[in-house]
């Protein structure tokens, strides 16, 4: 009996050590601090950028860059080229938002795209004209002009542009070729959708006037709360918008489609 009973008191012992011993290394293990989620600091929106991509249509020799290009781009596709068609298409597909450029008479005498609208025209012709080009931009969600300075300036001409833009709920963009327009008051007094150029990113091309035409699109866009620039399908300006627009980003200016932009 005394035997058992040694035995007994020793494994009651030892169980109590190991216990104990337990319970000192849980105790004595340093204890992790808390994790602290600090969240991303908040960039204030200095303002929105609408950027706009005119002239597509002639070939496809860009698509591989402006896929490369992650944010909202709004792309002006010229009717009635060998690529209209597929160019839209593809864009489209791609996320961007589709307008068509629609031709209009300028003062200057350039080489005309085909079907481009004239001051001469009739109602009749003016209206043949839009249906056939929107027909040919199937995904158009608004319209912008293609030269036109001298369109532009004539009230009884953009009358019926306009008259057959509200017709199908599609905005106008005026290009703002020149500083007699009469679009942006016609356009409040029908109740048309419609927004106009800031700035003009490309008349010159290299990457350091790009750059600085961007520039001066921010500062329009912090003091108007938001901007419009216009470029070309040009590679040299989708590489520049490539390269700007995330930093862009960082800096608290949103990306958006003229869409988000036009006022009626």
């Amino acid at each position: 009996m005394k035997r058992d009973l040694g035995y007994k008191l020793t494994i009651l012992v030892l169980f109590l050590v190991i216990v104990l011993q337990w319970i000192y290394i849980i105790q004595s293990r340093p204890r992790k601090a808390p994790l602290v989620v600090r969240p991303k600091p908040l960039v204030a929106l200095k303002g929105k950028i609408a950027i706009v991509i005119d002239d597509w249509g002639y070939n496809l020799q860009n698509l591989p860059i402006i896929e490369q290009v992650h944010f909202p781009l709004t792309v002006s596709i010229l009717p009635n080229l060998g690529y209209s068609g597929e160019v839209s298409r593809q864009l489209h597909a791609r996320g961007f938002e589709v307008i068509l450029h629609l031709p209009m008479e300028p003062h200057e005498k350039y080489r005309l795209e085909k079907n481009t609208i004239m001051v001469s025209f009739s109602e009749g012709e003016i209206k043949n004209i839009i249906e056939h080009d929107l027909g040919n931009i199937i995904y158009a969600k608004g319209v912008s002009n293609h030269m036109g300075s001298l369109a532009t300036e004539d009230t009884r001409v953009m009358g019926v542009v306009f008259k057959e833009l509200k017709k199908r709920r599609l905005y106008f963009l005026d290009s703002v070729v020149s500083g007699k327009s009469i679009c942006a008051d016609l356009a409040q007094k029908m109740k048309l959708s419609f927004t106009r150029r800031d700035v003009f990113l490309d008349n010159v091309e290299t990457p350091e006037y790009i750059k600085d035409q961007i520039r001066k699109l921010k500062l329009r866009s912090r003091m108007k709360g938001e901007a419009v620039g216009i470029g070309h399908d040009r590679r040299i300006t989708l590489q520049v918008l490539r390269e700007m627009m995330p930093e862009m980003e960082k800096e608290g200016y949103r990306f958006v489609f003229i869409s988000d932009l036009v006022k009626q």
